[in-house]
């Protein structure tokens, strides 16, 4: 496929020259020739109003997914517990099913887990794909992929669904590269198009500057991977469900790999995208120092300590910490932000608290425009009292 110039159309307006991408124009005298580096993105043509730019391509078209239905979301567990995550995308896929008018499935794999089931089509699932086996026992990737490399096979489904943990992060590529499908990573929001009924998949971009929107035409399942913590999590009492007990082939080369054994690191008491209370701390804060009067705050409201991202990176607090665009979205009944000065990159992760209470000493800075309460003053003079005034309740109840 190619772009070619008709030079008795071109009057050398130059907008083919601004318009490409690529630097593959150029002009001999006033008239427009295409150079060997050219992609065929077709962006000369479409500015090119003298119709001089031609071109063989020819619009891909759209295959026939008509027996492609349902949405599914994979219920992640680690040793009989599902993450929280799981929840959350079922109830964002009963929202989504209720426009395109399909059914809601959950995926549970493991050993022993079928008591998960019900708690599954609490949260909305109509249907739960369970595959229980020895090898799936414990997350290994390529057991897990060929599981539901071969559910999706037999069902087609439309829409598959994880979240972006550890866990959802390694399997999803893998399957999608199975599959041959189109896969949309870290996503923090999801819609369905009114007019082409296809998923509306919403994620940060270019290091959080911009969000990009991005739709997969060509393949199924769209497959995504979701943020933990941007959805909402509902129960629906009375939901009526069914468990479908699948048979389980896996590759012996896939189980190849053993388990001997696992070291699981020290984590905080409270996770960041399940707590009530989270206290944030930014640039203010001034230093790693600073951060454990936080954690002193934190622990007398037994909340978790969060971080921005240039808390990150001066490296008061740890990468698992931070919440923004480039970290973790959270959604606390109280987010308590001390001299973070608000940024829109920020505020994208925390928008979803339900109270935020802002600290800072610059009455100009933007988290006072999202905060339902904002105390003016240095952080190192506001907080320690908060702390003292909170110690002084616990100790006369």
């Amino acid at each position: 496929m190619t772009v070619w110039v008709e030079a008795d159309l071109c009057n050398g307006c130059r907008r083919c020259l601004k318009a490409c991408p690529y630097g593959a124009i150029e002009f001999s005298g006033e008239k427009a020739s295409v150079l060997e580096r050219c992609t065929s993105c077709g962006a000369c043509i479409e500015v090119c109003r003298q119709s001089a730019m031609k071109s063989d391509i020819r619009p891909r078209s759209v295959p026939d997914f008509s027996d492609r239905k349902g949405i599914w979301v994979f219920a992640e567990q680690r040793n009989g517990q599902l993450a929280h995550g799981a929840l959350e995308l079922l109830g964002k896929a009963r929202q989504l099913a209720a426009e395109l008018g399909e059914d809601v499935c959950a995926l549970l794999l493991g050993h022993g887990v079928s008591q998960l089931a019900e708690t599954l089509i609490r949260y909305g699932a109509r249907t739960v794909y369970l595959a229980e086996h020895e090898a799936l026992a414990d997350y290994r990737t390529l057991p897990y992929t060929d599981v539901l490399e071969d559910l999706i096979e037999r069902h087609r489904p439309g829409i598959l669904l994880m979240s972006a943990t550890h866990i959802g992060r390694d399997l999803a590529p893998r399957l999608s590269r199975r599959v041959g499908a189109g896969l949309t990573a870290d996503c923090t929001d999801l819609e369905v198009d009114p007019d082409e009924k296809i998923l509306l998949q919403t994620r940060p971009a270019f290091g959080g500057n911009v969000m990009a929107t991005i739709v997969n035409r060509y393949s199924r399942p769209q497959m995504a991977t979701v943020r933990p913590g941007v959805m909402e999590a509902h129960q629906r009492p009375g939901n009526e469900g069914r468990v479908v007990t699948t048979p389980v082939s896996i590759h012996e080369k896939s189980i190849a790999a053993k388990l001997l054994g696992a070291v699981r690191e020290k984590k905080d008491a409270v996770k960041l995208c399940e707590a009530k209370v989270i206290v944030a701390g930014g640039r203010g804060v001034g230093d790693a120092g600073g951060f454990r009067v936080l954690e002193e705050l934190a622990e007398i409201v037994n909340g978790a300590v969060a971080g921005t991202r240039v808390a990150v990176e001066e490296g008061w607090i740890s990468a698992d910490r931070q919440v923004g665009q480039t970290g973790q979205s959270v959604r606390p009944e109280l987010y308590i932000a001390c001299g973070i000065s608000g940024a829109i990159q920020h505020r994208a992760g925390m928008l979803n608290s339900r109270y935020v209470v802002a600290i800072n000493k610059d009455p100009r800075a933007p988290i006072f425009q999202v905060a339902d309460w904002g105390i003016r003053g240095d952080l190192r003079e506001v907080v320690p009292e908060l702390v003292r005034q909170l110690k002084s309740e616990v100790r006369q109840a």
